[in-house]
């Protein structure tokens, strides 16, 4: 694990490095802040700053971290999402996957009423990509606006650029500070309207802060540098007369250390661990109310707290799920519907289990009511992916496409429609069945090619960098952090205003 994690922090130090030393450099001697500097001076001292996604277009023909940072910070005592354009990667301008990475963002600000603070300097879209940007861009703005509309404050830095799409951003903006002399907020910069209309223009007059805040009205606040811009920032979002909600009791750490959570998950995932270890590092005073102990024993169910918030946790124990584990499951998150209590998903499984008496048995029908008190659930979702996560499991155990509030891996993940030597030794019973029924003689050579060639390809795409790098969880964490991560999480959830009441569930075929 911790050689994982050496890798882990390599490859998020080329998030952190920006454009690299040539453009940072340049940066700084026009006597800019860089991204992270002005997240850093905008949250408040000492506090914690949740990073998402931080490796996301890994993998890709894009720098890591897709040239945007996003994640949750404290600002005047008020947790908010704030989403940084860096403008040292390729002056800051959006690419397909900052896209994602930004939606993402607008979705969590959304999702748990948080206010959402872009600190913005970006020269728009990254045009030779513009046919995958352009369209499902317009989202953008469109989630600005829902934010205000849903009363969720939104609030936009304008530390330079803010062209053509980009100046919707503070003019969707509840609240707009711009830098003066640096912000140039205009739909068409003076060459594009010199060729549209042949008007001569410059900067300044066209969209610079000043005018903005003295003719147009587009800025609310004209700082007089990056730190004023912030200090202004940070007053906006303390004047919002926001209060928090939530229940919590006292917190308590656990009684086990959680560094020993480096030593819990084998290299080979065949091997099953027992999540109560797990659980014992993660959760307050390692107390767990087991639920159905003696029922369905491969998933572990039961309640704790964390940091003071009450939680029901669902945590696989020998990966695969039969039919009793989904139907307790299903009773089990009904319960916390009841009591409000937000879930914790804890993955380790290798999907529903497959065979002659298992389909006699139900097991279709008991996976479908396990995924169906999953998707009809309506208190939050938090969901770990510490192993496997393989098959229907991933759904059974809230993956990304059953909209968990946040999904974070350890680096030990795997994901996949099945393992790799499954799904090979598949492909490879296909194909010999199909030659016999031609009457053709099977290329063994060929055969043992193609499963080390599908072999490779499958383990490579099921691992956490390249799924974290496409956006498929909200970043791989250390396992010592689990117990903080999911800590900020549920403080950021705390109880949101009009959540809908317990909900009804679709029919359990039984």
């Amino acid at each position: 694990m911790l050689a994982k994690l050496r890798d882990l922090a390599s490859e998020q130090a080329k998030a952190v490095a920006g454009g690299g030393p040539k453009y940072v450099e340049r940066h700084h001697r026009r006597g800019k802040l860089l991204a992270r500097e002005r997240v850093e001076l905008l949250v408040d001292p000492d506090s914690p700053f949740l990073e998402l996604s931080p490796l996301a277009a890994w993998g890709t023909d894009f720098p890591v971290g897709a040239s945007v940072i996003t994640g949750i910070g404290v600002v005047e005592g008020v947790e908010c999402v704030i989403v940084a354009s860096d403008p040292t990667v390729r002056g800051g301008s959006s690419n397909p996957w900052t896209l994602r990475k930004t939606l993402r963002a607008s979705d969590i600000a959304l999702e748990n009423r948080l206010p959402l603070i872009n600190l913005v300097e970006s020269g728009g879209a990254d045009l030779p990509t513009q046919k995958e940007i352009f369209i499902p861009g317009g989202r953008i703005f469109r989630d600005l606006t829902r934010l205000s509309a849903a009363g969720i404050p939104t609030i936009a830095l304008v530390f330079g650029n803010s062209t053509a799409g980009g100046a919707y951003v503070p003019g969707m903006s509840d609240h707009v500070v711009m830098v003066r002399e640096r912000a140039k907020v205009f739909l068409g910069g003076p060459p594009l309207v010199k060729m549209a209309t042949g008007e001569e223009s410059d900067d300044e007059s066209l969209g610079g802060a000043e005018m903005h805040a003295r003719v147009s009205g587009l800025a609310d606040h004209l700082a007089l540098d990056e730190h004023d811009a912030l200090r202004i920032g940070r007053r906006v979002v303390g004047r919002l007369n926001l209060r928090k909600a939530g229940r919590t009791s006292g917190a308590r750490p656990p009684l086990y250390d959680e560094e020993e959570l480096l030593g819990i998950v084998p290299e080979d995932l065949k091997i099953p661990f027992d999540p109560r270890e797990v659980i014992a590092r993660v959760v307050d005073g390692s107390e767990f109310d087991e639920f159905k102990p003696l029922y369905g024993a491969s998933l572990v169910t039961g309640w704790a707290s964390l940091h003071g918030h009450p939680i029901g946790i669902l945590a696989n124990a020998r990966g695969v799920l039969f039919s009793e584990e989904a139907q307790k499951a299903a009773q089990f998150i009904q319960l916390a519907n009841r009591s409000r209590t937000p879930l914790v998903f804890l993955q380790n499984t290798t999907g529903y289990m497959v065979g002659k008496d298992y389909e006699q048995g139900g097991i279709i029908k008991h996976g479908a009511m396990m995924i169906n008190a999953v998707s009809n659930s309506t208190v939050p979702h938090l969901t770990v992916v510490m192993g496997a996560s393989y098959g229907a499991g991933n759904y059974g155990m809230c993956g990304r496409a059953y909209d968990p509030r946040f999904l974070f891996s350890w680096p030990s993940a795997k994901s996949a429609v099945m393992g790799p030597a499954q799904l090979a030794g598949v492909l490879s019973i296909v194909g010999r069945a199909s030659a016999e029924a031609r009457g053709q003689v099977y290329d063994e050579e060929a055969d043992a090619a193609m499963r080390q060639m599908v072999e490779a390809q499958i383990e490579s795409e099921s691992l956490p960098f390249f799924l974290s790098g496409r956006l498929y969880d909200d970043g791989v964490i250390d396992p010592r952090d689990t117990r903080t991560v999911l800590g900020l999480c549920l403080s950021a959830i705390g109880e949101v205003p009009g959540a809908p009441a317990p909900a009804g569930f679709g029919v359990f075929r039984m």
